[in-house]
């Protein structure tokens, strides 16, 4: 369980929460909602205690799990298996287990009796934690995420960014907490994995909040919805499923719209007696005192719902450049003795517009960031042709500078700008005021996003290579992005999930991984998108 009390969230000197006092739990299935920025990552960081609230206290009972929009832990070198069984302690017991089983195989008597008494703690240990059959329990949860045997026998480090998510969000759901923390919990998987997520999550006993732009996960997992707005600082807490609190906020915001008219009218009519009043002395204080009322019904008004903004995103106009800014060949890249793609040969014309398939695990990533030159190849290599200018939009933010600022971020994505430029440009990104001097390290996934891409529209970049844009936005930012690929008159290479970026980006030619086939794009392979 986890109980908030006087909860005060915020940003800088910039208040997200105010005064929020709320519990989950076991049974409480909790939907955090609020446009981009409006706090929710940073309090489920609190939540999770990662961080700590500028006002009021969380008391957490019980084992919290947290998926964060980023998760980069555990040891690089530790197989995915280990690091998933890792959290009921089961790897440890079966590295032992193995270890002892090995030295029974002594042909020293003393040596085999220590190796079998060995055996039996350790066997006596993994039987605590549920046995061979939690083993087989952690392998089923993988597999429905879409984590088969070969990537549970890999090391970390050999997976690609999604990969690695999943693996954090198995061990999530295998440890058996008695409050889950998801944030974006269905980035990186395909619609079966979804679909499995959905109906888990739904039979789950605990206490659960999801962060999520995923409706149908929404509809099909909570009871309750917490509502994050950004304009009252507030917190709304509706105890209801997903399409009843559609329609309770909306009745509710005629309400506040109805009293914010009747106590403007109100106010209206005191200040014009009050004025009456103020010509004739003997009334003088009764008008004040008409006035003050009329100055205290105004300063209760809440202030009127503005839109939600939304970041303004067109990428560059992109600078000159050859027939074919950019070839590649004879690319391969394995990872130990595993080969992730092999003999891969590609010639980005100006303008064109290339879509990369493949499975998840197939190289997707590794291929953006050798055409990046962000990583190298085993083989073959990336040619730049005449005036090539890269842009790059990596899925897991990594070319942003996390201990740095967000304006510092900027000024060296754009130095050729000054400081008033690179502002108004944070500005169009729906950073402002102390938001920028914010170190990125702190921002949501969606602030990430949306500052990476901020780097992208000032680089005058005429080849993008674009890694997953869509992920970690809002409905209406999601537009936005969509749009600008749409009319974007660069050449750009893109990896997504999004079947709505691949209809956007209208895509010339498909590059299918791993075996490097280049093919015409054509219908056919839009079922692809999902899958991949």
């Amino acid at each position: 369980m986890l109980v908030a009390k006087d909860l005060e969230v915020r940003a800088g000197a910039r208040l997200l929460v105010g005064g929020a006092s709320f519990q989950i739990a076991a049974g409480d299935k909790v939907g955090l909602v609020g446009r981009n920025g409006a706090g929710k990552t940073t309090l489920t960081r609190i939540l999770s205690g990662e961080t700590q609230p500028a006002a009021g206290s969380v008391t957490r009972t019980g084992e919290v799990g947290y998926l964060p929009q980023d998760p980069r832990t555990g040891d690089p070198e530790v197989l995915a298996r280990n690091r998933i069984l890792s959290a009921r302690g089961l790897d440890t017991a079966i590295a032992r287990l193995d270890k002892a089983g090995m030295a029974m195989a002594s042909d020293d008597d003393a040596e085999r009796e220590r190796a079998m008494a060995a055996y039996a703690r350790a066997e006596a240990e993994l039987a605590a934690g549920g046995g061979y059959a939690a083993e087989a329990e952690a392998a089923r949860i993988s597999a429905n995420l879409g984590l088969p045997q070969r990537v549970l026998d890999q090391p970390l480090r050999t997976l690609s960014g999604g990969q690695r998510r999943r693996v954090e969000l198995a061990r999530i759901l295998f440890s058996g907490a008695s409050t889950m923390l998801l944030d974006e919990p269905t980035n990186h998987l395909d619609a079966d994995s979804i679909s499995w997520l959905r109906t888990y999550l739904a039979g789950h006993n605990g206490g659960l909040l999801i962060i999520s732009h995923d409706v149908g996960l929404l509809d099909a997992t909570v009871n309750k919805v917490f509502h994050l707005d950004a304009n009252r600082s507030e917190l709304d807490v509706y105890a209801m499923g997903w399409k009843r609190y559609l329609a309770q906020r909306e009745t509710d915001e005629k309400r506040r719209r109805r009293e914010r008219q009747n106590a403007e009218r109100k106010a209206d009519t005191l200040m014009a007696q009050a004025d009456k009043m103020r010509a004739k002395a003997t009334k003088a204080t009764a008008a004040q005192n008409m006035a003050k009322r009329a100055d205290k019904l105004r300063a209760g008004i809440e202030g009127e719902r503005v839109q939600d903004k939304v970041a303004r995103i067109r990428f560059p106009e992109p600078a000159a450049c050859g027939k074919t800014p950019l070839t590649a060949e004879g690319l391969s890249k394995t990872y130990g003795s595993l080969e992730i793609f092999t003999g891969v040969d590609l010639a980005i014309d100006k303008g064109s517009q290339v879509v990369i398939l493949g499975l998840n695990g197939a190289g997707k990533t590794t291929l953006l960031r050798i055409l990046a030159g962000l990583e190298q190849s085993d083989t073959g290599g990336v040619r730049p042709g005449h005036g090539l200018r890269l842009g790059y939009y990596a899925q897991e933010h990594e070319t942003l500078d996390t201990s740095r600022s967000v304006l510092e971020n900027m000024k060296t994505a754009a130095p050729q700008l000054n400081e008033t430029d690179v502002r108004k440009v944070l500005g169009s990104f729906l950073f402002s005021g102390d938001d920028v001097d914010k170190p990125a390290a702190v921002l949501s996934g969606g602030e990430k996003t949306r500052l990476a891409l901020a780097s992208l529209v000032v680089s005058s970049a005429n080849v993008l290579l674009l890694d997953e844009p869509t992920n970690n936005l809002d409905p209406a930012s999601r537009e936005e992005v969509l749009n600008a690929i749409k009319t974007y008159a660069g050449a750009v290479v893109l990896v997504t999930h999004d079947e709505g970026a691949v209809h956007a980006l209208d895509p010339d030619r498909v590059l299918l991984l791993p075996d490097g086939t280049e093919d015409l794009w054509s219908p056919e392979y839009a079922e692809l998108v999902t899958l991949a």
